[in-house]
């Protein structure tokens, strides 16, 4: 490998060894020069060893979108859990639930991460897996009795995944989106 190349892969992988070495220094819960050294170390150690592929990241933030999507992931955070709430106290059990595929419409590996955590921590759905070549989730959904509850559960993952994308896709992410 050229000594351009090594650096090249060196400033894609500086993300990652700046989050293992704030994850290291949590970990440990005293901020000190030898748990930043010796997590500076064992994250060169990890990101050589262990090698991943790297997370095209765009550069793109656009805070009002962010803005955006956090509150309406923090309404639907609140509703839902009063939902599964009310079905779990009801006196009657749920009558369906569903395992629903949704094609996303975008292709990256980060927003498709990132809309699978979000819909993972909303209540009443549960990503049972994601599927990177065709960009499918496959979510189980709580309470949808009919097909239009079915409809509803994936037009709310694509919502998701849209509001991820105007905060956060490139640009091939937001030409792939719908008008």
């Amino acid at each position: 490998m050229s000594e351009k190349a090594a650096k090249k892969r060196m400033l894609h992988q500086l993300p990652l060894i700046v989050v293992l070495v704030i994850l290291w220094m949590l970990l440990w819960g005293n901020p000190s020069w030898l748990n930043l050294v010796t997590g500076l170390v064992l994250a060169v150690f990890v990101t050589r060893v262990f090698y991943l592929p790297p997370v095209d990241l765009t550069g793109r933030f656009h805070p009002w979108h962010f803005a955006v999507f956090v509150g309406n992931f923090s309404f639907q955070l609140v509703t839902a859990s009063f939902q599964v709430a009310a079905q779990a106290f009801a006196p009657r059990p749920v009558k369906r639930n569903a395992v629903i595929g949704v094609q996303l419409y975008t292709r990256s590996d980060l927003i498709m991460t990132l809309t699978a955590i979000a819909l993972s921590l909303i209540p009443g759905s549960l990503v049972l897996e994601a599927d990177r070549e065709k960009s499918i989730l496959y979510l189980h959904v709580l309470n949808t009795p009919t097909t239009d509850a079915v409809e509803n559960a994936r037009s709310q993952v694509l919502r998701i995944e849209r509001r991820i994308v105007l905060a956060l896709g490139s640009r091939d992410d937001l030409e792939r989106l719908p008008a």
